[in-house]
């Protein structure tokens, strides 16, 4: 069943067959050597069977055909005598740097054994549908099929359950396994601890029977000879794997202080190259994890509890977290490094007031509303908890970073959460660790469950940039996470949600006043506006799409199965579609209903839907339904699918709208500036000494985003202009989206002065790839607020002597780059280049 795709082309599969069993709980033993740059350990799933969960609609054009089970094929496995439990003493080698696993001595050789790993194999299958049959044909065996990719596969048995002390109490056959793993995922929300516990102790259960598997480039396959049916089926399974060194869901690498580190970094594969799971959305289930590394490390995860570490023996530490709320695997998140933490000088009473944390199991189930979610421990319920306007939070950082987090992030946190509470409501989290992430994260930041992740380009100019990131990651816990799509490809109800939301957080996170808001709210969308124009200009029609698959969105096949439309194709994560075009149907819908209106019906929105998995029409039409028949004109869920959702370009409504509208008096004042600056270059060396100086007005950063932009439009601007601009504004010491801009006319005019700025810039700030397609693993800050496309500066460093290969847009110079340092910043992706002058496409 070897399927191998065309990343360039194909989607992305979601080979776990949800329909006919699902996973209710993982228990992961891991172990973190930094030396191999391996995770490897045991996982233990815990399922439910049954078609309860069956999708809406039954397979579509995209699905997996039926086909014989010779495309599955399957070798009994080897004995392998490995201890269930980890009971390996720890290296005597912990020393120096500490990079030793605890107790691991060995470096990997799973791919040289002879066990099943998966390898990429001739299948012989040249079709790009996946298929697998994973039903029951008559005498057959029942086939589990789990999303895994870049894994050693050592082992997989039956754990038997029956063997646990006291399992008797959870079924009146205490030796049906099955039965007793039924009785314990059915447990009542209040019994979460006994069931945690439980689901601990049947980890450490010893096998009775390993079962038969293989693997391919995406899915692990099991079957247990004679089992026919997913009822029948062992319901608890362990798994024994290593992680690979290249393996896609996690970078290794080192931190800004130069300490190794280890990470998830939001791979378009998921976690699936992390531990073997289901991927699809449907398959939430709930988690707990120990994970060992040396004594320096810091583990952080994406659980609720905030972990401290168990000293072991000889310098080795364990961590251990949960999750009690059912979520799909990909929010999954994992962080391992020399982190220090970040806390406030000085503590009040009343912030410790504020922040005080209610856990599951202290809380007063004092039900406020019904929530429509499975059962778990739901903050929503509690009273407490739904008052809580800051919730417990942490930072954690390089010790190099230390103060910048100090300075910058710290103080921001709090105003942050209070604003987002007063506009959506209860935190559906517990708490949150904000990290600074290493330099080569792909992102200016990402959002998972309790754990945001952070760029170091947050950090620098004035609060605003850090201040709106963090206001759009803290936005994800409640659209993302809370609220997620069924249908992966509907990516807007995440960003699209968190873009508007952002800046609604951050202009109540800074107490401005109505008018104030609403200008700055305006720039913003002004600035937006910009980048969408260029995204529509510059990619695929069928990229610009935000229901991709129309009215088949949400379909999978009769097992469960499905795929993920553009999942694989590299253009996609350069794409702003799903911010941009999501965010201006938010406006237009918000614009329509009136603010008040609006926010009041997010936040019963929020409570509706919060826990569980949404499509487009889940939201528009709770949201039509709210609004007076005679303030609807013409909105429909069918016309705003037709304008919005399923066509390419810019939608009418949002034409018409930008038409008419006027421009805030910020841009207005922007557009004055440029003139100005228009005139400056103008002027000759030699000027009449009579002549005026231009008074120049002091701007905010979005204001410099704006006016920098507007400059680049400019045909030449002279080194005195440019001297006088970086001066007039300080460019060099504002934030990255501002000096991206600025990096961008030096390269542009060839301002040999300021190269060290390009070489900073290059060096430093790595928000997200940018859309040049650079083979550097250098990186722009263009998301989310937006980016100019294609971006000079990349391409510059990028394709430095390469530009005759590389298509260019013809109104784009030709200029001479000094390139030392972009040979520094593009490594060993560039070909050789002279020392001296390299021709480059701008």
């Amino acid at each position: 069943m070897d399927i191998k795709l065309d990343p360039s082309r194909d989607d992305l599969p979601l080979m776990a067959n949800t329909s006919h069993i699902l996973v209710k709980h993982y228990v992961l033993d891991l172990d973190v050597d930094f030396e191999s740059q391996i995770i490897e350990g045991t996982i233990v799933l815990f399922f439910e069977s049954g078609n309860k969960f069956k999708k809406q609609s039954s397979s579509t054009e995209e699905t997996y055909p039926s086909e014989s089970n010779k495309a599955c094929k399957f070798r009994t496995p080897e004995p392998c005598h490995i201890p269930v439990t980890n009971t390996r003493t720890v290296s005597s080698k912990m020393g120096y740097n500490d990079l030793v696993i605890c107790g691991k001595g060995e470096k990997d050789t799973s791919g040289k054994d002879g066990n099943h790993d998966n390898q990429e194999q001739a299948s012989g299958i040249s079709s790009s549908k996946y298929c697998c049959d994973t039903g029951n044909h008559g005498s057959e065996d029942f086939l589990l099929v789990l999303d895994c990719c870049d894994l050693s596969v050592l082992k997989v048995e039956e754990v038997d359950v029956a063997a646990v002390p006291g399992i008797e109490k959870f079924t009146r056959s205490p030796k049906l396994r099955n039965q007793i793993v039924r009785e314990l995922v059915a447990l009542p929300a209040d019994r979460w601890r006994e069931q945690l516990d439980y689901y601990a102790r049947c980890s450490q259960a010893p096998g009775c029977g390993e079962l038969l598997f293989d693997i391919d480039t995406w899915s692990l396959q099991i079957r247990k000879t004679g089992v026919q049916t997913a009822t029948d089926f062992p319901h608890a399974i362990r798994i024994q794997y290593t992680t690979k060194p290249q393996g896609r869901s996690v970078t290794w690498t080192s931190d800004q202080s130069g300490r190794p580190c280890v990470y998830t970094m939001g791979s378009p594969i998921n976690n699936r190259a992390l531990f073997p799971c289901q991927e699809p959305p449907v398959a939430m289930s709930t988690w707990q994890a120990t994970v060992r590394a040396a004594a320096s490390f810091v583990v952080l995860m994406s659980g609720e509890n905030s972990a401290k570490p168990t000293q072991l023996r000889e310098g080795c530490s364990s961590w251990h977290y949960y999750v009690t709320m059912p979520m799909p695997a990909s929010t999954f998140t994992i962080a391992v490094g020399s982190w220090t933490e970040t806390k406030p000088e000085i503590c009040s009473s009343d912030d410790l007031a504020t922040e005080k944390s209610f856990s599951p199991f202290e809380a007063d189930f004092r039900y406020v509303g019904v929530c429509g979610h499975m059962e778990y421990p739901c903050r929503f319920q509690n009273a407490s908890a739904t008052t809580q306007e800051i919730i417990p939070h942490r930072i954690f950082a390089p010790v190099c970073l230390k103060g910048a987090c100090q300075e910058t992030l710290l103080p921001l946190i709090p105003p942050c959460l209070s604003a987002a509470h007063s506009v959506l409501g209860t935190h559906p989290f517990s708490r949150l660790d904000v990290l600074i992430v290493p330099a080569n994260f792909p992102s200016l930041g990402m959002a998972s469950p309790h754990l945001v992740f952070l760029s170091q380009s947050t950090l620098t100019g004035m609060s605003q940039f850090c201040g709106t990131r963090l206001c759009h990651e803290i936005a994800h816990a409640w659209f993302g996470l809370a609220i997620g799509a069924r249908d992966w490809t509907e990516e807007w109800l995440s960003e699209g949600f968190a873009t508007h939301l952002e800046d609604v957080f951050w202009a109540k996170a800074q107490q401005l006043a109505p008018h104030e808001a609403q200008e700055q709210r305006e720039l913003r969308a002004c600035l937006r506006w910009r980048r969408l124009q260029d995204e529509m200009r510059n990619s695929p029609e069928d990229m610009q799409v935000l229901r991709p698959n129309k009215e088949k969105t949400g379909h999978v096949s009769d097992s469960g199965s499905s795929v993920i439309k553009h999942g694989l194709n590299p253009d996609k994560v350069f794409m702003q579609v799903h911010y941009l075009k999501g965010y201006f149907l938010l406006r237009f819908l918000a614009r329509r209903l009136g603010g008040d209106t609006y926010f009041s019906f997010l936040r019963k929105f929020v409570h509706k839907f919060h826990g569980q998995l949404i499509l487009s029409q889940d939201f528009l039409q709770m949201l039509l339904e709210s609004i007076p028949e005679e303030r609807r004109l013409e909105l429909s869920v069918e016309n705003i699918f037709q304008d919005w959702l399923e066509s390419s370009g810019i939608p009418q409504p949002l034409q018409r709208e930008r038409l008419a509208g006027a421009e805030c008096g910020l841009v207005r004042q922007v557009s004055a500036e440029v003139a100005k600056w228009v005139r400056v270059n103008r002027r000759p060396r030699k000027r009449k000494r009579k002549e005026t100086e231009e008074v120049l007005e002091k701007l905010l950063p979005d204001q410099l985003v704006l006016l920098l932009e507007h400059l680049l439009e400019q045909r030449t601007l002279n080194p005195r202009t440019l001297q006088r601009l970086e001066r007039t504004y300080h460019l060099s010491e504002q934030d990255a989206e501002v000096r991206h801009r600025w990096c961008e006319l030096v390269v542009k005019h060839k301002y040999t002065e300021a190269y060290r700025h390009v070489e900073r810039f290059l060096q430093e700030d790595r928000g997200k790839r940018s859309p040049c397609k650079e083979p550097t693993g250098s990186t722009c800050v263009h998301e989310p607020v937006g980016r100019r496309f294609p971006c000079r500066l990349c391409w510059a460093a990028a394709y430095g002597g390469q530009h005759s290969a590389t298509p260019c847009p013809p109104a784009w110079l030709s200029v001479v780059v000094h390139v030392p340092w972009l040979l520094s910043a593009a490594g060993s992706w560039l070909q050789l280049v002279p020392v001296g002058v390299a021709s480059v496409c701008l």
